[in-house]
C-alpha cells in the first residue's frame, strides 16, 4: 500500500504480486497490476496476454458488541467520554479499582464516526507498513490500540531494527488507551507529549529516519493511588493521603497538562450494581458525536491542518472559540483560581467549542465554558 501511494504521487502504474494487489489497489487513481508470476509479466509487457487491474480488497464492517448502555450509573463519565469522541479531545479517567474506567474505554470505538476514505487510507498505510493488514481489506473502523504498561519505548512510538510503526502511530485516527497509565515508565509516556502537539512521530535509526503520522485520541485510566482506596479510609493503606500525590505524581506536569478532560470516576454503589442500565446505548450518543463532527467538518473545510476543534490553535482558535463579556470574566477567574497555563487555557477552549457543537449552538455560552471548566479540575496539582 505504500508503495501504491507513492505511485499515485508520481503518477504511474503499479506492478506488485499478486498477493498484494487487492491492498494496493485501494489508492484507485493509478492502474494496478498483480501477476501471479514472471510469465505473466512478461506476456503482458509483450501484449501476449494484457494483465486486468486489480480490484480492490474487501470493506471490513464494524461490529460492536460492546454498548454505553451496558455502563451503570456513570453519567458524568458518559458525558466526558461524549465530549472527548466528539472534538478528540484527550481524557484522563481516576478512580478506584471497579469503577468502570476500562469497561467506558473500551465503548469508545462505538461512538466514534466511521473513518472517512482518506482517514481510512492513511490508516491503513501505517498497518501495511506494519504487516497488519489482512487479505487486502481496509477497514473505516477507528483503530482502537491498548498497549500494556510493560510496553518499550519503540513499542509505543516505533523503533527497532527496521523502524517500524509503534502503537501511537497506529491509533493514528483512532484511539490510543492506556490503562493503569501511572504504572508505564514515565519516559515512555512523556515522549507522546510531541505526537499529541504535532500529530506525527520522527524515527531515526542509524539506516533509517522515518516520519509516521500520529493523530489519535488519547484515553487514560489510572486508579487514585497504588493501592486504589484512598477515598475510603477503612480500605485505604497507611500512607494515605499522601501515597495518592506520589503515585499521580508519576505522571509528570507537562503530560497532565495535555489532558483536555480530568474527571474522578467514583465507584459504583453495589446496590445499584443490580439495577437495569438506565443510559443512553452507544447509537444514540454517536448519533450527536456525528453531528458535532459534522459541524466541525464544515467549519474546517479550508484548513487542510485542522479537521476537529481539537487540531485548532492560535488565530484558528480565536475566530472559532469568541467568548463574550460574562464568558471572558469566567475563564479569566477560573484561570486565576485553577493556575492555569496557557495550554490549558487553550484546551478549555477547544472543549468549550465542542460542548457548544453537541449542543448545536453558534456561540459558546455560560453553561458550555463552565462544564468545560468542570472537567478541567487538578489532580494533586495545579496546571
Amino acid at each position: 500500500l505504500p508503495a501504491a501511494v507513492a505511485a499515485a504521487e508520481d503518477g504511474r502504474a503499479l506492478l506488485v504480486p499478486r498477493a498484494c494487489g487487492a491492498e494496493a489497489a485501494w489508492v484507485g487513481t493509478v492502474p494496478v497490476l498483480a501477476p501471479q508470476s514472471l510469465r505473466e509479466v512478461v506476456d503482458h509487457l509483450t501484449d501476449r496476454a494484457p494483465l486486468a487491474r486489480a480490484a480492490p480488497g474487501e470493506l471490513a464492517e464494524a461490529v460492536f458488541e460492546a454498548d454505553l448502555a451496558e455502563v451503570k450509573g456513570q453519567e458524568r463519565a458518559r458525558r466526558a467520554l461524549e465530549i472527548a469522541a466528539a472534538g478528540r479531545h484527550h481524557l484522563l479517567m481516576i478512580g478506584p479499582p471497579g469503577a468502570s474506567k476500562s469497561m467506558l474505554a473500551t465503548r469508545l470505538p462505538g461512538i466514534l464516526p466511521p473513518l472517512s476514505p482518506q482517514e481510512a487510507l492513511e490508516t491503513s498505510v501505517i498497518h501495511s507498513v506494519a504487516g497488519l493488514l489482512a487479505e487486502g481489506g481496509i477497514s473505516r473502523t477507528a483503530p482502537f490500540r491498548q498497549p500494556h504498561h510493560t510496553a518499550s519505548m519503540a513499542a509505543m512510538v516505533g523503533g527497532g531494527r527496521n523502524a517500524r510503526p509503534g502503537q501511537a502511530s497506529l491509533a493514528h485516527n483512532g484511539v490510543l488507551f492506556l490503562d493503569e497509565l501511572p504504572e508505564f515508565e514515565r519516559r515512555v509516556i512523556d515522549a507522546l507529549r510531541e505526537p499529541i502537539e504535532t500529530g506525527e512521530i520522527h524515527v531515526s535509526r542509524a539506516n533509517a529516519h522515518i516520519r509516521y503520522p500520529a493523530r489519535f485520541l488519547l484515553v487514560a485510566a489510572a486508579n487514585p493511588c497504588r493501592c486504589g482506596e484512598i477515598a475510603d479510609a477503612s480500605r485505604a493503606c497507611s500512607k494515605a493521603p499522601r501515597c495518592g500525590a506520589d503515585y499521580l505524581g508519576r505522571i509528570s506536569g507537562p503530560m497532565m497538562d495535555r489532558f483536555d478532560l480530568r474527571i474522578e470516576v467514583p465507584r459504583v454503589a453495589i446496590e445499584d450494581l443490580g439495577l437495569p442500565a438506565t443510559g443512553e446505548s452507544s447509537a444514540s450518543v454517536a448519533l450527536r458525536v456525528a453531528a458535532a463532527r459534522a459541524l466541525q467538518a464544515a467549519r474546517f473545510a479550508d484548513h487542510p491542518t485542522a479537521r476537529v476543534n481539537a487540531d485548532a490553535s492560535g488565530r484558528l482558535l480565536e475566530e472559532i472559540a469568541p467568548l463574550d463579556g460574562e464568558c471572558r470574566s469566567l475563564l479569566a477567574l477560573a484561570a486565576e483560581r485553577l493556575g492555569l497555563t496557557p495550554r490549558g487555557y487553550h484546551r478549555i477552549l477547544r472543549s468549550a467549542r465542542t460542548i457548544a457543537d453537541l449542543d448545536a449552538s453558534a456561540a459558546i455560552r455560560q453553561p458550555h465554558l463552565a462544564e468545560a471548566l468542570s472537567y478541567r479540575l487538578p489532580f494533586g496539582r495545579p496546571d
